[in-house]
């Protein structure tokens, strides 16, 4: 493992390993601080590897890729969480990877999140394991109806999971899951969901944003609010929670914690991306410094960047490949509004639940900003609606003229 704590100036090269559209805006930050950076994914045509200096096309399980990939690098990072750990440990061999493999590994698979973070003390939702058929009936005792069968790993955004009631429920849930290794937790019941994006750096040094408040659709995060609106002393017990796990994983990068804020405002902590996060896009244009050059700053060794809020109130609002659908969303008319921040992903092709892009706007209240960002994607929504109106009528006509 190559453990060099000197810092990684500008000009020099990152490397990332994942190529969707955090890579992207990571690759966007370091190029704003004056480094280089080579992209490593299997897909074709990457998000990130259109703004990379170069991309590495090849699967993660082509270890000697992976070697000749962090030759050129002088640190690599990663965007996402499911790169296998083998080619974690490829790349180590030749440059510093940050974070640690030992933070992937750990969230790579939830039985194992759970485990760990339960070992700090921090407060997670009643859990069991579901290995074999044997494990049905006490996972479900142990955890107690409603409940909420997930699989082990690579779920994410409402993939792999089923709400269940009964050990009959239970059963048929595991059947449809294909009997994959899983998780069985409680079901909570929670008031809202909250987010903290902190970051730690290659000297212990810890920043944290203000907690954010999500709304999802669909399993899907749908609107960020920041900061969320809630008292300090959750703002205070989210962050205390997001610095333990920090610094119990020696983390040296960013990450975010999800949770899920109760009635009587106590927390409980729903799982770890150990990674910038979609609630965290708000920072790119409300904060200081945003949550990729902060994980820029901390995988180089350079100091952590400020986390203040630059605007009052903030939302950003998720587009997804539904958008799509009947046309091509009407940008100029989202553009009209100079309040209006637009992100889009590079994305070839969009489909139902696809992340391909996001806004963000300002408000007088927070509250004001959640509507705004609202009404702001309704107009995208509005333009296709009215391009496939005036479409069908010009069909209509050319039929009638032809007859």
């Amino acid at each position: 493992m190559n453990t060099d704590t000197s810092p990684v100036l500008p000009g020099a090269t990152l490397g990332v390993l994942g190529g969707g559209q955090l890579g992207r805006m990571f690759v966007l930050a370091a190029r704003r601080l004056g480094y280089r950076t080579v992209v490593f994914a299997p897909e074709q045509d990457p998000p990130a590897g259109q703004a990379a200096d170069r991309t590495v096309r090849a699967p993660y399980a082509d270890l000697d890729a992976v070697e000749r990939f962090a030759r050129e690098v002088d640190v690599v990072t990663f965007e996402f969480e499911n790169v296998p750990v083998t080619a974690v440990r490829a790349a180590e061999r030749h440059a510093p990877v940050r974070p640690s493999r030992a933070l992937l590994h750990a969230t790579q698979d939830r039985l194992r999140e759970k485990r760990a973070l339960s070992s700090l003390g921090l407060p997670v939702a009643p859990f069991a394991p579901v290995r074999e058929e044997s494990d049905l009936r006490p996972a479900l005792l142990a955890t107690r109806a409603p409940a909420v069968l997930k699989t082990s790993g690579s779920g994410y955004d409402g993939h792999g999971q089923r709400r269940v009631g009964t050990d009959e429920g239970l059963a048929a849930a595991w059947d449809e899951l294909d009997r994959a290794p899983c998780v069985l937790e409680a079901l909570v019941d929670f008031r809202d969901e909250l987010s903290v994006v902190g970051a730690r750096g290659l000297d212990g040094e810890v920043a944290l944003y203000e907690p954010f408040m999500n709304r999802h659709a669909n399993h899907v995060l749908d609107v960020t609010l920041s900061p969320a609106p809630v008292p300090g002393v959750v703002r205070d017990a989210a962050h205390e929670m997001t610095r333990a796990v920090l610094e119990a994983f020696d983390v040296v990068g960013v990450l975010c914690v999800e949770f899920f804020l109760l009635h009587d405002d106590s927390l409980v902590v729903n799982e770890v991306a150990p990674r910038p996060h979609n609630s965290g896009h708000v920072t790119i244009d409300a904060h200081r410094c945003d949550q990729f050059e902060q994980q820029v700053r901390a995988v180089c060794g350079l100091p952590l960047g400020s986390t203040r809020q630059v605007v009052r109130h903030a939302a950003t609002a998720n587009l997804l490949g539904d958008l799509w659908e009947d046309g091509t969303p009407d940008w100029p008319a989202l553009l009209a509004d100079p309040d209006v921040a637009l992100h889009l992903y590079g994305k070839s092709a969009a489909r139902p639940g696809r992340k391909m892009g996001h806004l963000t706007v300002t408000g007088r209240t927070i509250d004001d900003a959640e509507r705004r960002a609202r009404a702001a994607r309704a107009v995208l929504r509005e333009g296709v609606a009215r391009s496939a109106s005036s479409t069908g009528r010009l069909s209509a006509v050319s039929a009638r003229s032809a007859r």
